[in-house]
């Protein structure tokens, strides 16, 4: 127990930084360190993993507000708070609440100091190594930290050895720096050493009770494989490699490939809102398997990968704040601080909804101007609900907003069923691959994950063709990625119009809220029967790539709103093209609508020089 009880203190005491001093400065002088090599104790271990998961809680809101707030897809109402709106308007000061750079700190202490005392050769009476699953764990939350901490202030201190005292703590502040291709590519070497194995295998912890609500402990890490993904398409962001980004596509697709087992299934599914068909009413709709964007299942076939756990009540100390934040509730007045912008609208509103017949043979596209925001893709109209409230003693109308992503699960009670925070989930992985692939060389291929989902069939028949250099080296680089058709079938449209088929489990992105896609008019590749070797085959693909790239981002904005990812996938659009700045002026400054691009043009003129999409903190981090 004195063992347990010092291992404890080690760890609150090496994450606990203060935020008010500088971001490596311990809480106290009188911390207790380990003396001993190496961590070889199962119970050490577990305690020593579920700290850093702790420390990690700090992080969760701030990761989905920095992505959101920042973009375009939202604005604040009145009720937003200082914080909020200077974190909108790129002006946050270093008491801003959600700028506090010790606390990424101190999820990379923490890993820092695992990685350096953990045990790896210790096996077990069968030979295996019994903390690999550990080891591989905590490196790979060390990397996704650090590329957060980096994507967010530009230049961070850089430090992998664990600070155990004050003096290493205020060298490291003033000592070497890394940008985000720095980060990247350390982290990619760093994890290059970690056995295949791990890229799916976690620590078998369970269900972790008590503060983490009782929740299965492999969501809460960070696949080795999508970590990986992440850290090419950054790297090759910045550079314009083709062949990161290459690599990039290939570890999204490993994961996909080996989530479920080696040469397994996790097919994007057959989930989708739609227009009831047969019906040209645009009054009835029907959902299929939507909700399980939300689930926190771990079954096969689970959108959910990771996310981070939050405790159930707010003394705990880490109660995550987004649906108070989003929803309308009790807790908050019933008035919420961030609302859909005029951008999301318009974004969701200018899609073509491509609505087949129920023979499947002809189609039509439903009308502009119908009621609660079901014009276009219907996705928005799923996740975000608006109603009002009469307050009990004066009886006002209070206009009140549900955003099902952090809404309540029932109005009765306003009781949520969680309150941790998605990360990682399906569509994310397929459609960051898809992004690789268009800049990798192949938007064809990334536009068929848009249009009609992938599989073996359908590589062969409509990518591989386009394809055929006098060297093969594209060719066989798509060959790579095995959508074997036992594993994988492309839906038809009679899957949506009558009976699905039992082996169909794959269909465009697209399609998941913008109707049938195939049959899309206004959704295609632009240069559609064009081949390589051409006249001018860079040019093809060059033209190809830009289309698909804006198509990409537009999906982005219909799939993940409200999700985090927002500024980042705007970050990466922006930096490919030839004036970066401009670029995420344009994009965001169209935050409130075209119409009222004037009340944003402080923020637009400011997002013209690249220094300002970071963050700074007291001249110690930050450009």
């Amino acid at each position: 127990m004195k063992r347990i009880y010092i291992f404890i203190s080690i760890i609150l005491g090496i994450g606990a930084f203060s935020s008010c001093a500088d971001f490596f400065e311990q809480e106290s002088e009188d911390v207790l360190y380990a003396e001993r090599e190496h961590l070889n104790n199962a119970v050490d271990t577990i305690y020593s993993v579920t700290g850093i998961l702790q420390k990690l809680q700090a992080l969760a809101d701030r990761t989905i507000l920095l992505g959101e707030v920042r973009g375009d897809l939202v604005s604040l109402t009145n009720q937003a708070s200082s914080d909020l709106r200077d974190m909108a308007n790129f002006n946050m000061g270093d008491d801003n609440m959600y700028n506090a750079p010790s606390d990424y700190y101190a999820v990379i202490n923490n890993c820092n100091y695992f990685v350096a005392h953990v045990d790896t050769a210790l096996k077990s009476n069968r030979n295996e190594n019994i903390f690999m699953k550990e080891y591989a764990a905590v490196k790979a939350i060390r990397a996704w930290t650090y590329l957060q901490l980096v994507l967010n202030y530009g230049n961070v201190p850089f430090v992998t050895e664990p600070l155990l005292s004050r003096e290493a703590a205020e060298l490291a502040e003033t000592g070497a720096k890394a940008d985000l291709q720095t980060v990247c590519s350390y982290f990619i070497n760093d994890l290059a050493s970690i056995p295949e194995r791990y890229n799916t295998e976690f620590p078998g912890y369970r269900k972790i009770e008590g503060q983490f609500a009782s929740v299965e402990s492999k969501l809460l890490f960070f696949p080795l494989s999508i970590v990986r993904g992440d850290l090419y398409l950054w790297r090759a962001t910045v550079t314009g490699s083709k062949e990161d980004y290459r690599q990039a596509a290939l570890n999204y697709y490993k994961y996909i490939n080996e989530r479920n087992g080696q040469n397994s299934a996790y097919p994007t599914d057959l989930s989708y809102i739609m227009w009831s068909v047969g019906s040209s009413t645009w009054q009835s709709i029907t959902m299929r398997n939507m909700s399980s964007n939300y689930s926190e299942s771990v079954g096969e076939n689970a959108e959910l990968i990771s996310m981070i756990a939050g405790d159930s009540l707010r003394a705990d100390g880490h109660y995550s704040e987004l649906c108070n934040l989003f929803s309308s509730c009790e807790a908050n007045n019933y008035k919420v601080s961030i609302e859909p912008s005029k951008r999301l609208m318009n974004i969701s509103e200018s899609q073509a909804y491509c609505h087949p017949s129920r023979d499947g043979f002809s189609w039509i596209y439903s009308p502009a101007g119908l009621t609660e925001h079901r014009s276009g893709d219907l996705r928005l109209s799923q996740v975000w609900s608006e109603s009002f409230h009469r307050d009990n003693m004066t009886g006002e109308r209070i206009e009140t907003q549900e955003i099902g992503k952090w809404g309540f699960s029932d109005e009765r009670t306003n009781k949520r069923i969680s309150r941790n925070v998605h990360i990682y989930r399906r569509m994310m992985v397929y459609l960051r691959m898809a992004e690789a692939l268009n800049m990798g060389g192949f938007p064809r291929m990334a536009y068929q994950i848009l249009s009609q989902g992938l599989s073996n069939r359908s590589i062969q028949n409509k990518v591989i063709p386009y394809y055929m250099t006098e060297d093969k080296s594209d060719s066989l680089f798509i060959a790579q990625f095995d959508f074997n058709d036992t594993r994988y079938g492309v839906a038809d449209v009679m899957d949506i119009v009558g009976q699905a088929s039992a082996n169909h489990n794959m269909m465009g992105i697209h399609s998941r809220g913008s109707g049938w896609t195939p049959f899309n008019e206004h959704y295609k590749l632009l240069n559609d029967t064009a081949m390589i070797p051409g006249p001018d085959p860079l040019q093809l693909v060059q033209e190809q790539q830009a289309y698909v790239d804006s198509l990409i981002l537009n999906e982005s904005a219909l799939e993940f709103a409200f999700e985090g990812t927002r500024f980042y996938d705007i970050m990466r659009y922006a930096l490919r093209q030839q004036n970066p700045g401009q670029t995420m002026a344009q994009i965001i400054g169209a935050r409130l609508g075209e119409a009222d691009r004037g009340s944003m043009a402080a923020v637009a003129n400011k997002l013209a020089d690249q220094r300002n999409w970071y963050l700074r903190w007291k001249g110690k981090i930050g450009y």
